[in-house]
């Protein structure tokens, strides 16, 4: 069983940083991706940034030059860098991995930009 632990989640004024970071662990094989969505209130879950086994860089027109991704092979971990924050960024944000046929998900760190 793979279990995804997310921290780094906050309360950040507008124009500041946080940086998320999520750790798999369990039977983890043949990684595809790691990476992030984020769900705010009243929408839908979208789609944030993902990388690849390459280390490929993927990213939402929204959060493109303000958000970097990362990941560590060694422990299986992605982060994810977030400037320059803005009001709409605000949601819960959830880290997956996907490996061979397989998705996980973590249960979600709260970010939230406000003044």
């Amino acid at each position: 069983q793979v279990q995804l632990v997310e921290s780094g989640g906050g309360l950040v004024q507008p124009g500041g940083s946080l940086r998320l970071s999520c750790a798999a662990s369990g039977n983890i094989f043949n990684i595809n991706y790691m990476g992030w969505s984020r769900q705010a209130p009243g929408k839908p879950r979208e789609w944030v940034a993902n990388v690849n086994r390459r280390d490929t860089t993927n990213y939402a027109g929204s959060v493109k030059g303000r958000f970097t991704i990362s990941r560590e092979i060694a422990n299986n971990s992605v982060r994810l860098e977030m400037n320059n924050l803005k009001p709409e960024d605000t949601a819960v944000y959830y880290c997956f991995i996907q490996y061979g046929n397989n998705t996980s998900w973590g249960q979600g760190t709260q970010v939230t930009v406000s003044s």
